[in-house]
């Protein structure tokens, strides 16, 4: 094995800890696997991230960046309130369109790791209520600031639409909830 640098290894690990553990699950994947696809000693794993949770974080972390850049570029290219709620949705389709889909990486997190205080659900936590904000924050735009609780609506709409479509294998699940939002959504006047 060619040596790996000292700042090269994180980077290195993360991507393998990100491939394996959103396909296989955390549970499955040893520090010793992820060590070994991203073609790093253990001690180079266990220097940049402390432990095998350290990764969980810093993969749970990384994937919630990666994510919110990825809405933020999508929903930009709408100005409308009502277009970015529903942009967040095609986002969701397109993602669950690529190969390898296995659902939400934050919800699987979740149910691998009961612990309400394990310190990787702190990060499912805040992912979560980041992307709550950003649907409730469209929903007062649209709303004239009358939106009550629809961000919170429309988020239990993505998470049961996105672990339905890990279950039956295809767009049906997310394309339903869309519509299902579409309906729950004004229509701003002037509008047709």
């Amino acid at each position: 094995m060619a040596r790996t640098r000292r700042g090269d290894a994180g980077p290195k690990v993360l991507d393998a800890a990100a491939r394996l553990f959103f396909r296989e699950g955390i549970h499955a994947v040893g520090v010793d696997t992820v060590a070994a696809r991203a073609g790093v000693t253990k001690t180079a794993l266990y220097s940049n991230f402390g432990s095998k949770d350290g990764l969980v974080v810093a993969y749970l972390r990384d994937r919630d960046r990666r994510w919110t850049a990825e809405i933020d570029r999508i929903t930009a290219g709408y100005a409308a309130p009502r277009d970015r709620i529903l942009a967040v949705f095609d986002a969701y389709e397109a993602w669950q369109e690529r190969d390898g889909f296995r659902g939400c990486a934050f919800l699987n997190a979740t149910c691998e790791l009961p612990d309400p205080d394990h310190p990787a659900r702190e990060v499912v936590r805040h992912h979560k209520a980041a992307l709550r904000e950003y649907l409730q924050t469209q929903a007062d735009r649209l709303t004239g600031g009358t939106g009550g609780t629809l961000g919170t609506t429309l988020l239990l709409l993505l998470d049961g639409a996105v672990t339905a479509a890990a279950r039956e294998g295809g767009p049906g699940p997310i394309r339903h909830a869309r519509a299902v939002a579409d309906s729950l959504l004004p229509v701003p006047s002037g509008s047709s």
